[in-house]
């Protein structure tokens, strides 16, 4: 599907989706609690629906209340020796654990670009707990048998802290205490939402306070089931609220500063940019200025560069961003698409070997660009394309149904022309 976006104003109250990091980490806590767990406010995007596929092939029962509701039914006992992970790196780092607490044999599948991320982080450290691992190459598809044993283990925590996510989870029912150490760890608001979440779920996870380099999980705990209402998806509010600040003014309803996700530092960045930025308890709004070139270390919220990248074309001067080393394994080499993309738009962008990437703000030019089927950096392209003159085309515009299906609706709904 190819989209088309060209010059306009926007103006208008948006509700993002349901965050779907906190979605897939309560769906995998669902079937590790026995019991009926609801969870409210669920949006059913493709990464939601391959975690709930995960947790029915490994014994849990889903039921649909309604278009946002869900109650599971939960308990480990797999149905199939196979996991089709679809394209969510979440939910191969998360039940690769999981599946791994079972004593048969279980193969994680993937697909499309998720073939092509490294998974090698994974083997190690899951064989120091005991779990027999097969890989292929350090790549999907891999065969996990367990269980987990527990005991003291080292993990490199400087490409992703999803697999650290998966490791917390999983390893509060191993029959042994755990002390898991973190080599160099990375998107560390990431791990405070899983501890949040297993919380929830009545799991301990202790930790020195602000020191994500050791973490000690006790044995042979059990999950409660819970009721839970998932909160809104800053990831997506972030291209919403770039999109006022370069375009007009958008409120973001359902969101709350007070969040443990990674993505609440948009705010930040909007701030130094010259934004106008009003923060309410469960809403923000973004306004149009003249804005400036800002400085930004997105190290630990990598998600939110394509929608720096858009605001840094509106920005008068060059603007820096830091972090890119964290940008190789996504769903694209995104420090490279960014690249490439906005540089058919007529922006010159530079990526040097310290992880810098240099935007220098200018016009939009109509262009053709492609997606690379990665929903970021679609919403990224489509927001910029609210400068462009005439119209700027997205090609694989559906890529937006990974995280945020109703995307180009909720746009084109605040878009004044």
């Amino acid at each position: 599907m190819d989209k088309y976006v060209s010059l306009g104003s926007v103006n208008g109250i948006i509700t993002p989706p349901s965050s779907k990091s906190y979605a897939q980490r309560a769906i995998a806590l669902a079937l590790l609690a026995e019991g009926r767990t609801v969870l409210r406010n669920i949006e059913f995007c493709k990464d939601t629906h391959s975690a709930l596929k995960c947790i029915e092939a490994l014994g849990a029962k889903v039921e649909f209340l309604d278009d946002s509701t869900i109650a599971i039914n939960g308990g480990l006992n797999p149905r199939s020796d196979t996991l089709h992970v679809g394209e969510s790196g979440l939910a191969t780092r998360l039940f690769t654990p999981i599946a791994s607490l079972n004593r048969t044999p279980i193969t994680i599948q993937g697909e499309g670009t998720l073939l092509y991320r490294p998974m090698t982080m994974m083997v190690e450290p899951l064989r120091q707990l005991g779990v027999n691992v097969r890989d292929g190459g350090g790549y999907l598809p891999i065969e996990v048998q367990g269980p987990i044993h527990g005991g003291e283990i080292w993990v490199d925590g400087s490409i992703s802290s999803q697999f650290i996510t998966g490791l917390l989870l999983a390893l509060p029912l191993a029959e042994e205490d755990t002390t898991l150490h973190v080599d160099s760890p990375v998107s560390t608001p990431y791990i405070d939402m899983t501890i949040d979440t297993a919380h929830r779920f009545g799991i301990e996870i202790m930790q020195n306070e602000g020191d994500y380099s050791q973490f000690f999980i006790e044995g042979s705990q059990k999950y409660t089931p819970t009721d839970l209402s998932i909160e809104g998806d800053w990831s997506g509010a972030s291209t919403m609220l770039v999109a006022g600040a370069i375009a007009g003014e958008v409120t973001v309803k359902n969101i709350s500063t007070l969040s443990k996700q990674a993505d609440t530092a948009i705010c930040r960045a909007l701030e130094r940019a010259g934004a106008g930025l009003i923060i309410e308890q469960n809403s923000i709004t973004v306004s149009k200025r003249d804005l400036r070139a800002f400085e930004f270390d997105a190290t630990n919220s990598p998600d939110l560069f394509p929608a720096l990248a858009a605001l840094a074309t509106a920005a008068e001067g060059e603007s820096v961003i830091i972090g890119t080393d964290r940008l190789r394994h996504k769903e694209s080499d995104r420090a490279e698409t960014i690249r490439q993309e906005y540089e058919k738009l007529g922006i010159e962008v530079d990526i040097s070997e310290d992880n810098i990437m240099k935007i220098r703000g200018g016009e939009i030019h109509p262009a053709e660009t492609f997606s690379h089927n990665d929903h970021r950096i679609a919403m990224s392209l489509a927001v910029s394309a609210l400068r462009c003159k005439g119209k700027v085309k997205i090609q694989n515009a559906e890529c937006v149904e990974k995280s945020y299906p109703t995307f180009f609706e909720d746009l084109e709904s605040i878009i004044v022309r």
